[in-house]
């Protein structure tokens, strides 16, 4: 843990804090923007899998009530969808890794913010060599840990940070999370036939909670963190969904034009089909074809 996290992140918040003016919220700005984009292609394929999956929901439902009884079949009609339930699972693949981060993360703050003597020689003996001599560390310290109101390396004493933890980690849930849909009053309800959506729609409110009661205690570093992840994510998930929502309308575009299904039926017409009383549409018939090319050569 400390060699291949805790001390390259040390490491990392320490030279962006001296390249960005002594500034060590800018840092961990800086810092947070680095990491989002490490794991974006992460993120992307668990955003792209989620609202795929929010656009198979009615399908999914269906064979899931139809085949409840024959598993195999299932299984089957779900590979012609192109569904994986597994792929469900790749939505906790981001959190899973988040964990890491955010231990790795707190100590660094915790050691790079350290005011007493054996913080001091806790960080002079995580720095590298190549760092101190770019840095100069025994004459940067100590770090600054006023930022506002805020004491980077202790909670947030006015609890602000915790409510924005919460509340942009719940928008960030609401964004991937599909809308309930509308169900029909005259029937009788029936229980959830698809244990994952009501998953996902528990984590949405469940997860915000659970990090918000944690940011009571995170350093204020790391809930800035938090909450500046979660607005990227935000951002990210925005752009995702709208992506997907005008490839979706092109697909569906494209089989109204008969480009993915064979010609619709009013392409058929040809332009010799001529409309007769009530909209109704006929041809000439053989006879009369030939009658009016004797006509038009009589002319001629």
């Amino acid at each position: 843990m400390d060699t291949f996290i805790i001390d390259p992140m040390t490491n990392a918040l320490m030279l962006l804090y001296d390249f960005l003016g002594n500034n060590f919220v800018l840092a961990i700005a800086v810092f947070t923007i680095l990491i989002r984009l490490v794991t974006l292609p992460l993120n992307l394929r668990q955003q792209k899998s989620s609202l795929r999956m929010q656009e198979m929901q009615p399908q999914i439902q269906s064979i899931q009530k139809k085949y409840k009884e024959n598993p195999q079949k299932m299984n089957e009609e779900f590979k012609k969808i192109g569904y994986n339930p597994a792929d469900s699972l790749t939505g906790c693949l981001p959190l899973l890794i988040q964990f890491p981060i955010l231990i790795g993360l707190y100590r660094a703050i915790i050691v790079l913010l350290g005011s007493t003597p054996q913080a001091l020689f806790e960080l002079t003996d995580r720095i590298y060599d190549f760092v101190d001599q770019l840095v100069g560390v025994s004459t940067a310290l100590p770090i600054p840990n006023k930022f506002l109101w805020l004491n980077l390396a202790q909670p947030d004493p006015l609890y602000i940070l915790p409510v924005l933890v919460f509340g942009t980690m719940f928008i960030s849930q609401k964004l991937m999370t599909p809308a309930k849909q509308k169900e029909d009053k005259s029937k009788k309800k029936q229980p959830d036939s698809n244990p994952m959506a009501g998953m996902t729609q528990s984590m949405q409110y469940t997860m915000p909670l659970m990090f918000g009661f944690f940011s009571l205690s995170f350093p204020s570093g790391l809930s800035i963190y938090f909450i500046l992840s979660n607005l990227i994510g935000i951002g990210q998930g925005y752009i995702t969904k709208k992506n997907m929502a005008k490839e979706r309308a092109a697909r569906e575009a494209e089989k109204a034009m008969g480009k993915t299904t064979g010609i619709p039926a009013e392409a058929k017409s040809t332009p010799s089909s001529k409309s007769g009383k009530n909209g109704r549409t006929y041809r000439p018939t053989a006879k009369k074809r030939t009658s009016k090319r004797k006509r038009r050569s009589a002319k001629r």
